[in-house]
This record gives C-alpha cells, structure tokens and sequence, in this order.
C-alpha cells in the first residue's frame, strides 16, 4: 500500500459562544483505495496569522505521496523536521502533524480491519470523566451569565466545570460563590485555569482566594516556560498543580524542575499519537499523573483524543475535551457521545477512529482557506464574542 495523495478541506464552525474556529480534514488517499481522516483542529488560536492550505496540501503531498502509511515512526519524525517544536502553547506546526498523525492512525487501522485502540495497545476505559469549559469573566455580569451556563450543561448531565480564572479575581469569586450556593457538593470545579496569563506570584494570590471554593487542581498558573515559577506556586499550594505539555523539552524542563503534578496532554498539541504516547509514558516513568487536554476539537479529533485516553495507565484526573459541545455543527455523521459527564470511547469494533464523516456537512461548512477576522486579543484567548455565557 502506498500513499498516493493529500486533500484538505477547510470548515469554519461557530461556537456557542459566537466565536468562530477554523478546522481542516485531513484525507490522505492510498492505491488500495483506503482513505485515512484526521483533524487539524481549531487554527484560530494565537499567533494570529494564517497558513496557506494550498501550499501545505501541496508541501504534505510532496512529502507523504509513495510512501507506506504504515511507517508511522519515520514518517512522525520526518514531520518533525519539518514542522519543528518552538516552546510555544499554540504552535501551528504541532496542529499540522497531528491531523496528519490522526489520518495515518485512522487509515492504518481501517487497512487491518481494527480499532486504532489497538494499534495504541488496548484500552483499560472505555469512558473517560470530563468537565466543561466555563470561559473566563472579565466583569460580574459576564459571572452571572456562566452561572446560567452551568445550569444548562448540569441538565445536559455534565458535572464538572473548568474555570478559566485569573482576569477578574471579584468576577471568578463571584462565580464560584453562586455555583455553590445554588448545587453544592452536585458540581465539581475541576480546576481553576489561569492559562498563563499570570505571573506565578499574582496566581498564587488569586489561588489562594478561589480555592476555599473547593477547586481540585490548579492549571498553568506561571508565564509560559517559567519552570521555576511554576515549581515556586506548586510548593505554596497544597492543591495538585497541572500544566500543559507542548513540546518535549518543555516536558523534560517541568520533570527536571519538579514543577508540576499532573501533564495535561492533548494530541493537538504534542504533534498526534505517537508523540502523546511518548509524553504520557515519560510522565508516568517520573511519577506524574496526566490528564487529557483540549483546544476543543470536533467530533472526529475528540473520538481520537478518546482512543489516546482510554489505555492511559496513568489517567489521573478529571479530562477536558468537550468541544462536539461547545460547537453548534459539527462534520461526521453522528457526534461522539457524552453520558452523564463522561466521554464514550468509540465502539472497539469500529475500524481506525470510528468516525464517518458526512461530506455534505464538509461542503456546506466549507470555507477557502484559514483566515482571521477582527478579533481582539481579549476575544482569542477567551473565546468568545458575546457578554459572557453563550447562546443557548
């Protein structure tokens, strides 16, 4: 079998919030007529530049077309070289080979006939907890619309709650007050995410407020890449403390540091399977726990992020990816399935992801390329355009 093209197609989706993310599908054909998809999900994060979708189908093909798809551990580190590590959160490259990674996995396990589950060596899950995301209040008003939020997704049967924090510390403590007022020990707040907006000191004052509220975790509260500032805020607390994993010296400095508890790993954001594997395992060999992460993928890239978590041995808090959720379309032909607060693992007897997509919902979502409107920088890393909440 031998790869003999690669299409992308480009979708843009509303949240419910109003902001408006940019996915590519990711197909790559073979002369056995077997088709792997993947995603490259959600490019309208920081930095706010666009790639050129032509040019990079172009530059995949040129690179991928003739080759066996089964070489997944050449052809990763061929992408690597191509889309290098830069030490930062949101780095087009990683969201490059993962949707590549993804389609090679999904095309690899429909060419046997068999799950990508076990292409990734089993599960021990078949469903994993998650918690939805409750995007951060800049003002009280915005606090009591995501307190109408949570009533919602509670009905809906979620749980748990991540709490974007750090912007408004009146505004979170507001927030977390009327939650618990209102459900009690019935709602979990996961964590408090401060997405490194922060430094490790002002975090820690902020932390410090919010945690009698009965946080469980505390997320990336230091500047990006402040190893010792992140380990300083995990000794003055005694909550765990997560970060991000977006590179694998990134990882290496948070282990050698002792910085963190818990490595929050997404696909997205690590380059795909091989290279998620690759960090769960490194963490689990230094005593650290992982949770799954998100940039809240569709349906198809969070059926993948499923399959990644359920033969985690090392699974050791509530996970993220919620984005079918927070998406008010989607491209495969059923959705995956959330069940009173868990994610569903696709049906072990689907082969590769065990998603379909409908192409008629790719042709009407479709749009020509990757490209930014107006949005602020207050808009991009909170996700939204509306005063807080989102349309029901």
């Amino acid at each position: 079998m031998k790869i003999t093209d690669v299409k992308l197609d480009v979708v843009s989706i509303p949240r419910h919030t109003g902001f408006v993310c940019q996915h590519a599908i990711v197909r790559i054909l073979t002369d056995d007529g077997v088709t792997g998809i993947g995603e490259m999900s959600d490019f309208s994060h920081l930095p706010k530049y666009s790639i050129d979708v032509r040019d990079l189908e172009e530059t995949l093909k040129a690179q991928l077309a003739g080759r066996n798809p089964f070489d997944l551990i050449a052809l990763n580190r061929e992408l690597g070289e191509l889309y290098p590590e830069t030490m930062y959160y949101y780095e087009k490259g990683t969201f490059i080979r993962c949707g590549v990674d993804i389609a090679l996995h999904d095309l690899a396990g429909k060419a046997l006939g068999v799950n990508v589950s076990e292409l990734l060596g089993g599960r021990v899950r078949d469903k994993l907890k998650v918690c939805y995301p409750i995007f951060r209040s800049r003002t009280t008003e915005e606090a009591k619309a995501n307190v109408d939020v949570v009533r919602r997704r509670f009905a809906q049967g979620f749980d748990a709650f991540r709490l974007y924090a750090g912007v408004n510390p009146e505004a979170d403590e507001a927030f977390l007050d009327a939650v618990r007022r209102e459900f009690g020990s019935r709602v979990t707040i996961k964590s408090l995410d401060f997405s490194h907006l922060l430094d490790w000191k002002s975090a820690l004052r902020a932390a410090k407020r919010l945690m009698p509220y009965g946080v469980q975790l505390i997320e990336s509260p230091a500047e990006r890449n402040d190893f010792e500032g992140l380990r300083q805020f995990r000794t003055a607390v005694d909550l765990p403390v997560s970060e991000h994993v977006w590179s694998f010296r990134q990882l290496h400095e948070m282990i050698r540091a002792d910085s963190a508890d818990i490595f929050n790993i997404a696909l997205i954001f690590i380059g795909g399977f091989g290279a998620a594997r690759k960090a769960a395992a490194a963490a689990e060999v230094a005593g650290k726990g992982v949770l799954i992460g998100t940039t809240q993928e569709l349906s198809l890239g969070t059926a993948a992020q499923a399959l990644f978590g359920a033969g985690l041995t090392n699974l050791a808090a509530i996970s993220d990816p919620t984005g079918p959720e927070l998406y008010v379309d989607d491209v495969t032909a059923e959705p995956v399935r959330y069940e009173n607060g868990y994610l569903l693992v696709p049906d072990a007897a689907l082969p590769g992801i065990g998603m379909e997509i409908d192409w008629d919902k790719v042709e009407r979502l479709r749009v020509p390329g990757f490209s930014w409107g107006a949005q602020k920088v207050a808009n991009l890393q909170d996700r939204t355009v509306t005063t807080g909440g989102e349309r029901p």
